[in-house]
């Protein structure tokens, strides 16, 4: 079982922004299935997948955490220490992969690293400070442009993708390999 989580913010207002490609890159592999289904106890939209799991927090961003540490727990992911404690740093690069913008990286590339911090992300951070690791795949889909420069990251991943950049992710999610 894979448990996959793109990040974004809830709402119709933020579908199209820059902080959501997690959001975007999900609804990707979930192809035409738009049988997604919102679950209360995880605050999610949930969408399985074969053997995958595929999770939209509704949490905004900065709280995802809370999310992807009940879903980890609900199926007995994390490890834990004497059957009570989390165990810290445990390694669930097998089991939780994470989607997420970054704006260190230029549009059109991404990275996929395992145990790297969460470089000024919140979601990351969130996720990271909840689950007691960082000892998780992450697929980092980069979404610097010549705009950045004039405007802070805070602003910027809040700003929408332009008609050529959103035209251009389906290229970008085919090259990567999950």
């Amino acid at each position: 079982m894979k448990i996959i989580v793109g990040l974004g913010n809830p709402g119709e207002k933020y579908q199209k922004n820059r902080h959501n490609v997690g959001f975007m890159f999900l609804d990707f592999l979930a192809g035409v299935d738009t049988s997604w289904k919102f679950n209360k106890k995880f605050n999610a939209f949930i969408l399985e997948r074969g053997s995958d799991i595929l999770v939209k927090p509704q949490t905004f961003i900065n709280n995802s955490g809370m999310t992807v540490r009940a879903i980890l727990d609900y199926y007995k992911l994390i490890p834990k220490k004497f059957g009570l404690f989390t165990n810290k740093n445990s390694d669930l690069s097998e089991v939780l992969t994470v989607v997420h913008d970054d704006l260190d990286i230029d549009f059109g590339n991404f990275k996929i690293s395992i145990g790297a911090g969460s470089a000024g992300h919140n979601g990351v951070s969130s996720i990271i400070n909840h689950l007691k690791t960082k000892n998780f795949k992450r697929i980092r889909l980069g979404i610097n442009n010549e705009f950045k420069a004039n405007i802070s990251g805070e602003n910027f991943v809040l700003q929408n993708f332009s008609k050529n950049e959103l035209d251009e992710l389906n290229n970008i999610f085919q090259k990567i390999v999950i």
